[in-house]
């Protein structure tokens, strides 16, 4: 609401008689909107991998509605676009997104979250060919951004980390990990998407795990080093997690699990996980001091931490024959919801490994999931949106409908009433109980008014309301 009373105010705020009591009316109204839009938006963006706590779990405000049919899911806008895997960012009024082009360049793009207009954009160098057999998977951008205070972290595919200004698109830092460190580039390109915590930025990129300033892009620190190029590199995260009351990063390389202090980066432990062609893709999930993994070609396995500080390790507790794939599990209630390379739904007690239910019906091979409450909100790759019961008793598909054209394997994004959708050819927004609204679908992104480019940076198109 604070978000439509923002806009309706804006454009009453230029009345034909400028001291009359309407004019008064609307400009507090504009004010009261732009407060209450910024209250909404610290709590409810979406500015980073999986959402506002990295676990793809939102507080609970109650229950989405129960259709998402015509009238009551409502398409806002679409924009074409190249192609990109990065999951799109909700924060405050903007929505941010990347995009590759032509083969050559790499795109971070700024819309008008109420009308999809575009506000600026930057761009650099950046393509990576990835192997023949890996053609299915695209050439395109994969890594999700991170926002924080103000700048965005983006990964880019030749395993760059480029800080933007997010007001203005204009390119504030960027390490070049192969360059600083004459690691190899990554044959997949960069797909571990950057974490930011305190002052600095985590990000499984150069050939291992690294810290770096997030003022000025220095690297403070890399660790976990497996050589990069074809067989090293990560498909997964990081996440930071409590364990034994120790603060720590869990990540996951292509052939282990780790646990990594934050400060100094000391490997705290390590595990084996068996995978297949080092296909450890998803996020780890953490229940307590237990912690979830699944990968293609190994199984699912429910591990606690044990031993003395300096000779900890982690101890399976349970296992199931259940590969995992690209799904990132939500927990909800003790219980861990997720997809398998089977492409079945399941249900997971993680202090047992109880199989609570496994669908019979099948869906993509891939979900990006989200949770609030007792509803779990999944996109698949085929551009179906479901809402499933977060009910260990019982398998349930609530309501479901396709959305997209193209292909959907970025992270879908929620925040408040709004869903973005990032296709392989566009981006789209959409809004629960907003049948009132017109769709502001365009042909083609919107060009803003003016351009500026500082010498080795890129470059970007400044809004009309920005100074």
């Amino acid at each position: 609401a604070g978000s439509d009373l923002a806009v309706w105010g804006f454009r009453s705020s230029l009345p034909p008689v400028f001291g009359s009591r309407i004019w008064t009316l609307r400009v507090g109204l504009w004010l009261l909107g732009s407060l209450a839009w910024q209250v909404v938006g610290a709590t409810a963006d979406w500015p980073q991998w999986r959402g506002p706590t990295r676990d793809g779990v939102l507080p609970d405000a109650g229950p989405w509605p129960s259709s998402l049919q015509e009238g009551e899911l409502v398409r806002r806008w679409r924009v074409p676009m190249g192609p990109s895997y990065s999951g799109p960012l909700l924060v405050g009024d903007r929505v941010y997104t990347t995009e590759s082009k032509d083969q050559s360049h790499e795109v971070v793009l700024a819309l008008d979250r109420q009308e999809g207009r575009e506000l600026w954009r930057a761009s650099w160098e950046g393509h990576v060919k990835v192997p023949f057999f890996a053609k299915s998977n695209g050439d395109w951008i994969r890594a999700t951004p991170a926002y924080s205070q103000g700048k965005l972290y983006v990964g880019g595919m030749r395993d760059v980390l480029v800080c933007l200004d997010a007001a203005s698109g204009r390119e504030l830092w960027r390490l070049d990990f192969p360059r600083e460190l004459k690691s190899a580039v990554p044959s997949f390109g960069l797909v571990s998407s950057p974490c930011v915590v305190g002052d600095a930025v985590y990000v499984q990129a150069g050939g291992g795990f690294a810290r770096v300033e997030a003022a000025t892009g220095k690297l403070v620190w890399r660790t976990l080093e497996d050589g990069g190029g074809m067989w090293g590199s990560a498909f997964s995260s990081p996440v930071l997690a409590t364990l034994q009351g120790e603060e720590q990063f869990l990540v996951q390389t292509r052939d282990k699990l780790a646990g990594v202090k934050r400060t100094d980066g000391s490997v705290l432990w390590t595990q084996s996980i068996k995978a297949f062609r080092g296909m450890n893709i998803l996020t780890p999930v953490v229940l307590g001091d237990r912690v979830l993994t699944a990968s293609y070609g190994g199984q699912t396995q429910g591990w606690s931490l044990s031993g003395e500080e300096g000779a900890r390790r982690l101890k399976e507790e349970w296992a199931l024959k259940v590969e995992g794939y690209m799904t990132s599990p939500v927990l909800v209630d003790g219980y861990a919801y997720f997809l398998s390379r089977a492409q079945r739904f399941l249900c997971v007690e993680v202090a047992t490994g109880r199989k609570a239910w496994e669908s019979e019906q099948k869906f993509g091979k891939y979900l990006s999931l989200v949770a609030r409450g007792k509803q779990l909100l999944a996109l698949d790759e085929r551009g179906i949106l479901f809402l499933f019961a977060a009910d260990p008793a019982r398998f349930g598909v609530l309501a479901e409908r396709k959305i997209a054209d193209s292909e959907t394997w970025a992270h879908l994004a929620i925040s408040g009433n709004d869903l973005a959708i990032r296709e392989l050819d566009g981006l789209s927004l959409w809004r629960w109980g907003a049948a009132e609204h017109a769709d502001h679908s365009v042909p083609a992104p919107a060009i803003a008014m003016a351009t500026f480019a500082d010498p080795g940076l890129g470059t970007a198109a400044k809004s009309p309301t920005e100074k």
